[in-house]
Order: structure tokens, then C-alpha cells, then sequence
């Protein structure tokens, strides 16, 4: 059954939190992009020429956002669902759990971003700016979600000055016991 979701823009660290929640509790998870590549792939497509597609053909995002949904909302769910939307989907479905919103400011993010890829810093930066402005302009299309709108969260932590372990311990005080 879904405990907590974790949402936030690439780079913020939510994979990594998620990795440390699922070892702390012997919990389970969910990684939306895991359903985004595997539908790549059931296609035929690199991650890279789908997410083109998607962009052409909004009903692709809508069918794998049900997907997400129908997942999130069963009840063998895995206790952590990890993407940009399913702090979204579980407030929208008035699912009991914790909504976890982990915000990093775009050069925060690019940095991350460069030492885990490489590449160019200034690359990266306009890469991580423009994929957000990408993201936001298609859920505002798709759903009418507005990005900076973080209601749906019950906790938002700025982890632009703390480390990995900082969030987690502020999650895991938050899961409680």
C-alpha cells in the first residue's frame, strides 16, 4: 500500500532518497521513469526519440499517467512512487500518505546534474532549464498543472543546502516509526 510519494525535478536527489527510504524499511517502489523507458523499449524507441513522441502526442503522457494512477491507487501499490506527477495523482485521489516535494534551484540541479553525467556545466544548466520549461508548459496542457503550485505536498524540503542524508533524516522523521 502507497506510503509515501516523492516528487521533484531532475536532479533534486529523489532517486537517491527513495534508495535510502526502501533500505532503511525493507519498503518497495516505483519510479514513473521506469514505466516511461519500459514503454520506450515495448515500442522500440530510446528513451530519447519516445520522449519526442510524447511531446507530439499528448494521449501517450495521459496513458501512462492512468497507468501510474491505477498503480498509486491499488492496493498491492508499492509503499514509494517516485515521479514528477504522483504527489499530484495521490492528492488528487485522496490517497493517505505522505507527499514529499523536494525543490533545488536550477543551478543546484545542473551541478548535480554535470557531476553525475559530465558534459559542460553551462550545458547542463540550459539543458535542466529548458527540459523543467518543457515539463511545466506540457502538464499545464495536459492537465492544467501548474508546477510551482506545490498544495498537493505536505512536505517540501529546499535541499539546495543539505546533503542526502539531511533529507532523508527530514522524511524519515516525518514517516515516523
Amino acid at each position: 500500500m502507497l506510503r509515501i510519494t516523492v516528487s521533484g525535478p531532475p536532479g533534486s536527489g529523489t532517486s537517491t532518497l527513495v534508495d535510502k527510504i526502501c533500505q532503511s524499511r525493507n519498503w518497495s517502489s516505483l519510479n514513473g521513469g521506469d514505466i516511461f523507458r519500459a514503454e520506450a523499449s515495448q515500442r522500440g524507441l530510446s528513451v530519447v526519440d519516445f520522449s519526442a513522441l510524447c511531446k507530439q502526442d499528448l494521449d501517450v503522457d495521459r496513458a501512462l499517467d492512468a497507468k501510474l494512477k491505477e498503480i498509486i491507487s491499488s492496493s498491492d501499490s508499492p509503499e514509494v512512487v517516485e515521479s514528477r506527477l504522483c504527489g499530484w495523482w495521490a492528492h488528487q485521489l485522496s490517497l493517505d500518505c505522505l507527499r514529499v516535494w523536494i525543490s533545488v534551484s536550477d543551478k543546484e540541479r545542473a551541478r548535480r546534474i554535470h557531476t553525475r553525467e559530465g558534459g559542460e556545466y553551462m550545458e547542463r544548466l540550459t539543458e535542466s532549464k529548458q527540459r523543467q520549461a518543457d515539463d511545466n508548459q506540457r502538464y499545464m496542457e495536459l492537465y492544467g498543472i501548474d508546477m510551482a503550485d506545490l498544495t498537493p505536498y505536505n512536505l517540501i524540503i529546499d535541499a539546495d543546502e543539505i546533503d542526502a542524508d539531511e533529507v532523508f533524516r527530514l522524511v524519515s522523521d516525518e514517516l515516523g516509526g
